[in-house]
């Protein structure tokens, strides 16, 4: 009498041939079992320096849960963004100290800005990181970028305007966040000033 076989022990057998390794044997005669997915991810985020205020921008639509941690050397971003609820996180070992007290976080639907206080306002940061490391998911925000130091007495002014509206921004989405000296439409010169030279 015969036995009937399953089509899972005919693919099992047909790989125990002659000639065969145990180890090849292992690897053809189990299924492949299917890769572990991402359930975590750094956000990707821009940034650029300004005379008191470093910003860091994480580009997250729809994010929630937000939780920014502000230390002295180092700054911490968690979320879950999107309509999956991907966890992102992203842990900054920052160029030069901060004062976390004083720094401030703003949420909107397509972002989440950071505004880093420095400790030492008027000294410029060339990199955001403590070392010189390429991170993918870390760019230059050249939109914003500006080379503050070469500013004018009238600038200055405007630096000053700028850092009072920083210590009135709160986390509440309805606060407008203010205008960067710079970027502002209505400035003649604002659009020689926005790309660096490259060069």
């Amino acid at each position: 009498m015969g036995k009937t076989i399953s089509s899972t022990a005919q693919f099992t057998l047909h790989y125990y041939k002659p000639g065969l390794s145990k180890r090849t044997r292992e690897i053809h005669g189990k299924r492949p079992r299917p890769a572990p997915s991402l359930t975590m991810q750094p956000a990707s985020a821009k940034w650029y320096d300004r005379r008191d205020y470093v910003f860091i921008e994480f580009c997250v639509e729809d994010s929630k849960e937000v939780k920014i941690d502000f230390e002295k050397s180092k700054l911490t971003f968690s979320c879950l963004g999107g309509s999956d609820s991907l966890k992102h996180q992203n842990e900054v070992e920052l160029y030069q100290s901060i004062d976390p007290n004083a720094s401030k976080q703003k949420r909107t639907d397509r972002s989440v800005l950071c505004c880093l206080r420095k400790e030492e306002p008027g000294r410029s940061w060339p990199r955001l990181t403590k070392e010189k490391a390429k991170l993918n998911w870390l760019s230059v925000d050249f939109n914003n970028w500006k080379d503050w130091e070469d500013d004018s007495e009238e600038d200055m002014s405007n630096f000053d305007r700028f850092s009072e509206m920083m210590n009135n921004m709160g986390g509440d989405e309805d606060v407008e966040l203010p205008e960067v000296d710079g970027a502002d439409d209505s400035s003649p010169d604002s659009d020689d000033e926005k790309m660096p030279d490259l060069e």
